[in-house]
Order: C-alpha cells, then structure tokens, then sequence
C-alpha cells in the first residue's frame, strides 16, 4: 500500500465531505432531519464504488474491468482500514479535556439517567439474543452472534460498528465475517429513524403536556430547529493552549491523544500476556478485544494525571473535539463506503426483523420507563438517552437542545456525566467489544442470562430507588 494511494485515498474522503456539505445546504431535508455530512459523503462513495457503479458497469462487455467503479482496488482497500485506525483515536479523546467530577457528584446528577440508560443498552443485548434465539437462528440459520448486533449497531453507532470489523472477520475464522456489514447498515437505520422518531416524540410530548419547557408547538418548526439543534455548523475553534513558536497546539494535543491510545495499546497487551498465561488455551476472549475501548481508559488516564500534575492548562477541550470530530467525519465515510449491500441484501429479513426489534424496544422503554425510572424531567432527560440508544450521542443532544435549548433541566449536565458511568462499559465500551467474543466462546444463552441480570438489576434499581426519590432530592 503506497504512500500515495493513502494520500489519493484521504484526499477523496476530504473532497467527498465539501460535496456532501454542498448538498446538505442545498436540499433541506437533510438537515432537517440531522442527517450529517459524513453519512451523506460515505453514500456519495458508495455509489460510485463497487457496491453499486461498479455492479452496474460490470453488466457491460466493455466496461467489465470496472469492477470497482470510479475507485481503485488500493484506493477501497485504504478506506477499509481507516474505521479500524480512527476509532481508538475518538475513544481516547472522550474525557481529555473534561474535569471528571467525583462518583458522588455523578451519582446525584446522573444516577436515574444512568439506570435507564443500562437498562435500554442490556435490554439491547437481551432481545437481540432472544430474538435469534427463538426466530432468526431456526428460520433463517442465523449465527448466535448477530444477537450483539442491536447493542453494537444502535448503542455503539457507526463508529463502533466499525471498529468492531476486525473482531467480526477474525473470529471464528470468519464464520460471521457479515456481522460488520450488517452492524453498519444498522447503524445507519439507528441513526435515521431515531432522529425521525425523536421529532415524533417531541411534538407528542408538546401536545400532551409532557414537556414543560417547550409549550406551544408553533415554537417547533423548521426554523427553530435549523437554528438550535445543527450542531455541525457551530462549533468551537479551540483555545491556543501554547505559543504556536514552541509548538503547535494542534500538535500538541494530537501528541497527548497518541499517549492516551499508546497506554491503552498496553493495557491491552498484558490484558492478553495474562490470557495467554491463564485460561488462554481453554477459550480466548482478550485475544478478540479491539483497542478502542482500552484507548479510553487510557484517556482517562491521562485525564486524570492532567488534573493533578498541569498546572498550565496545556490540553483545551475544543481542541480534542476538532480532532475527535474529525476523525469521525473520515471514520463514518470511509465505514459507509465500503458497506457490502450485497451482505445486507442476502440477509435482508434478519436486518430488518433485528432493526425493528431495536426500534420497538427503544421506543417502548422511553415511553414506559424513563417516567418511573428519572423522577425529575423525566421528558427532558429521557429523550436524549432515547437519541443515544438508536445509535448517535449527537442525536441525543440534539434532541435535548430543541425540548430544553435554555438548559432550565440540566438535561445537558447530566447527560453529561451519565457518560462516565455508562460508555466504559456499554455503547462502544467494554462489554460491547466483548460482546461478540464471549457468545462464540460461551454461547447465547449463557450470555442472554447474564444481560437479563444485569438489565434486571439496573430496571429495578432505577423503579424502585431513583423512581420513588423526591424529585427535589435529584440535582
């Protein structure tokens, strides 16, 4: 793989993204609905790649060595290994930058969003599993481990989805290999229809009373959400945290995510050197661990070492999202690009029955749960869990801006900090890495018994600890 082939390729992603922007602009729709730049510019290579250009020009005598379209062999190849590269990148910047307040500042202030938030992610892992199980495993012969789909797909997103196309190829030398496509196609109806059906929530919730911030549904329209909620168009430039004469500060920080990802890489090695040691030849587990969720915890790390040691304040938030924000951007492109419709379409009853299973249990848990389980604002708070359950934390801020843009429920905060005692563990941490891992080494019913716990464990907590506290007694 050439230098310059890596240079053509990353070049196009960029180009792709101005095209898709043009677009965007263009047709309001789009925006409209949050749809992001980086989805649209990784459908523009799509269909000029070999899913679909290329599909077509085949059908032609003449044209049959077009078999990749307009892109190159190289060129397809290069976009393929971006996602795997990027995404410890974006998890090791989660919480640079972020003053990580104490277990019991979280707790007060998050703890029912926490709870509910558990229980949507495992309750995930619990249909989905069932869901195989009972009817896609016996009618259709599905592998058990697509049952970590829904989780993966809506919990994790398109990032996620992603980086988990390693552990999807190499496990079980390949044996459910279309799981990457499968999650990214997904990840992509998450994304969609949770932005569709979060603005059909909103003005359900205006209409009956449920919100008590967004009244009179003539303040939802079209020009309040453009104003409010694109988020893509407002963003910070960063603080020059250093003289640029010492150094870059754009450097600077990408130097200090490298540290981050360097730790985590690690961890992950004597993770697998004490695999290997103990109970490594009866089943391997670690052995199928991405990196990014230990990039995380080396982000978190480094955090927590920055709170203590830099007294100069080297390392500005804004700056780490440009850079997390940029690698997503090229992430979510290069991921959509080399999507396999023809995996998708060879598999389109098991897509569509697990994506409307994730669909329904998402939509039922907020309606039915997040009222019992989140005491104060529980329409507030509990529409942007509802966001990041179908498969984009932006989507879950978006939608949180537009039923409380002035910040009177603290929705934001707390959602905020919910992220420090949920992402480590589900929706792209740890156990969604494992997730696929542990149903090929253990099965999925030894799996789905140990979800049903866990989501048990945290329904109840939430309904009868966080749902029977006085509202004044949640921050």
């Amino acid at each position: 793989m050439s230098p310059e082939v890596v240079g053509f390729s990353l070049l196009l992603v960029g180009v792709a993204l101005v095209f898709a922007k043009l677009i965007r602009l263009r047709f309001r729709i789009f925006s409209t609905f949050f749809l992001p730049s980086s989805v649209i510019a990784g459908f523009l290579l799509l269909l000029i790649g070999p899913e679909v250009l290329g599909r077509i020009l085949t059908g032609f005598e003449r044209l049959s060595h077009m078999e990749h379209g307009l892109l190159t062999g190289p060129v397809v190849n290069v976009l393929s290994t971006i996602p795997g590269l990027l995404i410890s990148v974006i998890f090791a910047s989660l919480f640079l930058g972020k003053t990580i307040p104490s277990i019991k500042e979280i707790w007060l202030t998050a703890g029912p969003q926490v709870s509910f938030g558990q229980t949507v992610a495992w309750g995930q892992y619990v249909f989905g599993i069932f869901i195989v199980m009972a009817l896609l495993g016996p009618l259709f012969g599905v592998n058990p481990m697509a049952g970590a789909l829904i989780e993966i797909a809506f919990e994790g997103g398109h990032g996620t989805a992603a980086g988990l196309a390693d552990t999807f190829a190499t496990i079980g030398d390949g044996e459910f290999a279309e799981g990457a496509d499968l999650a990214m196609g997904l990840a992509t109806v998450g994304v969609v229809s949770g932005v569709v059906l979060g603005v059909v929530l909103i003005n359900w919730g205006v209409r009956k009373g449920k919100t008590k911030y967004l009244q009179d549904p003539k303040d939802f329209d079209e020009a309040q959400l453009r104003g409010v909620v694109d988020i893509e168009d407002r963003v910070a430039t960063g603080v020059l945290t250093t003289s640029p004469q010492s150094i870059e500060p754009l450097a600077l920080h990408v130097g200090i995510i490298g540290i981050a990802v360097l730790l985590g890489r690690g961890i992950l090695e004597l993770l697998l050197r004490l695999e290997n040691a103990t109970w490594g030849e009866s089943f391997v587990i670690i052995g199928y661990m991405p990196l990014f969720p230990l990039a995380m915890l080396g982000g978190v790390l480094v955090q927590l070492f920055l709170m203590k040691f830099d007294k100069f304040h080297l390392v500005d938030r804004d700056m780490i999202n440009r850079i997390s924000g940029l690698c997503l951007d090229f992430l979510v492109v290069s991921a959509i690009a080399t999507l396999s419709l023809q995996v998708i379409g060879a598999n389109i009853g098991v897509f569509l029955i697990l994506a409307l299973t994730g669909i329904l249990w998402n939509v039922g848990a907020f309606l039915f749960l997040a009222r019992r389980m989140i005491p104060k604002n529980w329409f507030e708070r509990g529409i942007g869990d509802f966001g990041q359950s179908m498969g984009m934390t932006a989507a879950g801020l978006m939608l949180i801006r537009i039923v409380d843009s002035k910040g009177d429920t603290r929705a934001m905060e707390a959602f905020g900090y919910k992220q420090l005692l949920f992402e480590p563990f589900v929706g792209g941490g740890i156990m969604t890495a494992i997730s696929v891992p542990l149903i090929f080494q253990f099965g999925p019913l030894a799996i789905f018994i140990f979800s049903l716990v866990v989501m048990v464990t945290w329904l109840l907590l939430g309904l009868l600890y966080f749902g029977k506290k006085d509202a004044e007694e949640i921050r």
